[in-house]
């Protein structure tokens, strides 16, 4: 069985992003979102040429595909901890129904959300990230309470985190660390516990991806709905194998360096996914193929309905 240079392609692209997902997970503690995310949309965007059907969906697949990875990662983590007595389950059973609802809400929002919109989110989202990493003033004014939030609070925050997180594709570590030391909680047991955040967000966020994809023109293939299975299976095997290799290297680091190189990172590829949704949006799609519909318009023999026109077909 041969496969078509593209499809190797793709596959050694997503070996090398898995690799580097879990090399900076173990070496930051972030999930893989804020990596696989912009590889998946890189990758993609360069194999779908000037199909207009995919470059809309590319976003839509690269964040799918990073959330179902994020099971896996964040499955490990949590068996890693619990095996340590470091997972709050408590805080996760009353967490859950909250966060499912932000899910289930970031879905729905991502359904009315373009390529274009979906790369500015992520864009903005991981800039604030980076900001927090690089000027971390909240975490050093140290807890506001002793005890997590309860009530309208907790059902406030955890929808929050549920569909921001869906949004960008990401597990939610770092907001839901902040959180929990914001809130009395160890950093120890915050670290552990929000790796189960992960999960919580991950399931239903996948499952959603995969359902809202199905049927969907220009996917890539290997994809169900917007989660692209080559993809997916290649960067979990490597950032298994890569993830140690982090964790060794983080710890012969010092902490206050760790974290401005983790910012420095996440506002350059905030500054990356900016560009590349501006660069995009002022480019003419297909001019090619607008030139050739206006020369056969202005003959009178064929008459376009407006909306396809606007998307080039």
């Amino acid at each position: 069985m041969t496969f078509p240079p593209e499809t190797l392609l793709f596959i050694a692209a997503m070996l090398a992003a898995g690799a580097l997902a879990g090399f900076l997970a173990g070496l930051f503690g972030i999930g893989g979102g804020f990596v696989v995310v912009p590889a998946l949309a890189s990758v993609l965007t360069m194999l779908s040429g000037s199909d207009a059907a995919a470059t809309d969906q590319i976003m839509h697949v690269a964040i799918g595909t990073s959330l179902a990875t994020i099971i896996f990662t964040s499955l490990r983590s949590v068996q890693a901890h619990a095996k340590r007595g470091a997972v709050d389950f408590e805080i996760l059973k009353s967490w859950a129904p909250w966060i499912v609802v932000g899910v289930v809400l970031g879905l729905i929002v991502a359904q009315y959300m373009n390529g274009h919109a979906l790369k500015v989110t992520f864009g903005v989202g991981v800039f604030i990230m980076a900001w927090h990493f690089l000027f971390p003033f909240l975490s050093k004014r140290g807890p506001l309470s002793n005890e997590m939030p309860t009530g309208a609070v907790r059902g406030g925050l955890g929808s929050f985190l549920g569909g921001f997180c869906t949004l960008l594709g990401i597990g939610g570590g770092t907001p839901a660390i902040l959180i929990m030391t914001l809130n009395g909680q160890p950093m120890h047991r915050a670290v552990a516990t929000a790796a189960g955040f992960g999960t919580l967000i991950a399931v239903p966020a996948t499952i959603g991806s995969i359902i809202a994809g199905l049927g969907q023109p220009g996917l890539p293939f290997g994809s169900i709905g917007y989660v692209n299975l080559i993809a997916t299976g290649a960067i979990i095997s490597m950032s298994f194998i890569t993830a140690p290799i982090g964790v060794h290297v983080a710890h012969s680091m010092d902490s206050t360096k760790l974290r401005k190189a983790l910012g420095l990172y996440l506002l350059l590829t905030s500054s990356l996914m900016l560009y590349s949704a501006y660069h995009n949006a002022i480019q003419p799609k297909n001019p090619l193929r607008a030139e050739a519909a206006g020369a056969v318009e202005s003959t009178g023999d064929v008459k376009h309905p407006a909306g396809k026109k606007a998307h080039g077909y």
